[in-house]
């Protein structure tokens, strides 16, 4: 496999959008109160939920 590494300037930037009140907004266009509880969000994960209540998932056959 062959790395590709770029400059900072031949990089694009990524525009993130999140469900906020029922519709999708880009963060950029957060006041900084928002921008600052967006980045304190944690995401939600199944697995490690699962293994924090010591639930074994059930198989699918």
């Amino acid at each position: 496999m062959c790395a590709v590494h770029l400059k900072d300037e031949e990089r694009q930037p990524c525009e993130v959008w999140t469900r906020v009140m029922g519709y999708f907004r880009p963060v950029n266009h957060f006041n900084k109160g928002k921008q600052s509880e967006y980045a304190e969000r944690v995401c939600f994960s199944e697995a490690k939920a699962m293994q924090t209540a010591q639930i074994k998932p059930k198989k699918v056959a």
